[in-house]
C-alpha cells in the first residue's frame, strides 16, 4: 500500500507538470495509451482473453465513467492548484460515501461517523476559506473529482467481485482512453520525445498503483491497510515542495489535518461495525 500510494501520487504529480502544455483529454489519452502494455500482460497472466467477459457490464461501464469524471476533475484542477491542497480536497471522497451510504447504498451511519462527517467538511471550509479574498473558485474541480471517486466508490462496492480487479481496470482505462481520443480534434499537439517519456512513465505508474493497491487489500485487512492510502498527503506535500517550492498555510494543513483524522475515524467505526455483525 505505501508503495502503491506513492506511484500513484507521484503520477499525479507528473500529470500536474503535464498541464503546462497538453489539456486533460490529450493528458487521458497519451497516458492511457501507456497503460495497456501492462494490463495485457496482467490480463494474459490472468487466464487470457476469457478474464475480459463481463459479469456486470452495466455496472462496469458506470464505474468507469465514475473514474473518468475523477480523472478529469482531478487534472483540472491540479492546472491551477497545489498538488497537496487537491489531494486533500480529493480525500474528502470517504466522507461524501459515508454521507451517501444510507440513501444509496441502504447502509446505517451512526452518530459517530456523521460527527466524523461534519469535522471533516469542517475541515474543508478551513481549507478553502470561503469567501470573497480566500476563495480559490479552482476547488471545485477537486470537489467534483471527489465526487467522481466517492461514485466510482460507492458502484464498486454494488459490484462485488464477481469481476477481476484486472478486467475492471482494463475497462476503466479503455472508456478513459475514448474520452480522451474524442477531444484530439478540437486542438492538441504531437508531444516531444521527454513528454512521451512522461506520458509513459505516468501510465505505466498509475497501472502499477492500482495493482499494488489491490494486492495489499487481498493481502492483509483492510483495517491494517487502507489508513496507509492517507500517505498520498505526505507524498503530495513532499512532491509539491521538491518540485514546486510549495509549502502548505497554516489554515492548509489544520483543514487537510481534520480531513484525515475524520477520513480514519470513519474507518475505524465501519471496521467495527462489521466486526460485530460479523460475531452477532
Amino acid at each position: 500500500m505505501v508503495a502503491g500510494t506513492f506511484l500513484l501520487t507521484s503520477q499525479d504529480g507528473i500529470t500536474k507538470w503535464l498541464t503546462a502544455d497538453f489539456n486533460p483529454g490529450e493528458i487521458l489519452f497519451y497516458r492511457g495509451l501507456w497503460m495497456f502494455p501492462v494490463l495485457a500482460v496482467l490480463i494474459h497472466r490472468n487466464g487470457g482473453m476469457r478474464t475480459l467477459r463481463l459479469k456486470q457490464p452495466a455496472g462496469v461501464i458506470l464505474r468507469g465513467m465514475a473514474a473518468l469524471i475523477a480523472s478529469v476533475f482531478v487534472t483540472v484542477s491540479l492546472m491551477r492548484l497545489p498538488l497537496a491542497e487537491t489531494m486533500a480536497l480529493v480525500f474528502i471522497a470517504p466522507l461524501l460515501l459515508t454521507a451517501s451510504s444510507p440513501f444509496l447504498l441502504h447502509e446505517e451511519v451512526g452518530w459517530q461517523r456523521w460527527l466524523a462527517v461534519l469535522v471533516g467538511f469542517t475541515g474543508v471550509l478551513i481549507m478553502i476559506q470561503p469567501g470573497p479574498s480566500g476563495f480559490n473558485t479552482w476547488v471545485i474541480f477537486a470537489f467534483l473529482a471527489a465526487i467522481g471517486s466517492a461514485s466510482r466508490d460507492i458502484i464498486t462496492r454494488r459490484l462485488g467481485t464477481h469481476d477481476s480487479a484486472a478486467t475492471v481496470i482494463f475497462y476503466t482505462s479503455v472508456i478513459a482512453l475514448i474520452a480522451g481520443a474524442i477531444t484530439l480534434p478540437f486542438g492538441t499537439h504531437w508531444p516531444d520525445l521527454q513528454q512521451w517519456g512522461l506520458f509513459m512513465l505516468g501510465g505505466i505508474l498509475v497501472t502499477f498503483a492500482h495493482l499494488l493497491i489491490v494486492m495489499a487489500l487481498h493481502l492483509a485487512a483492510a483495517a491494517i491497510v487502507s489508513p496507509l492510502k492517507y500517505l498520498s498527503l505526505v507524498w503530495s506535500a513532499l512532491i509539491g515542495f521538491i518540485v514546486w517550492g510549495d509549502v502548505p498555510g497554516p489554515m492548509k494543513l489544520t483543514g487537510a489535518s481534520l480531513v484525515v483524522i475524520a477520513g480514519l475515524f470513519i474507518l475505524y467505526r465501519e471496521t467495527r461495525v462489521r466486526a460485530v455483525k460479523a460475531i452477532s
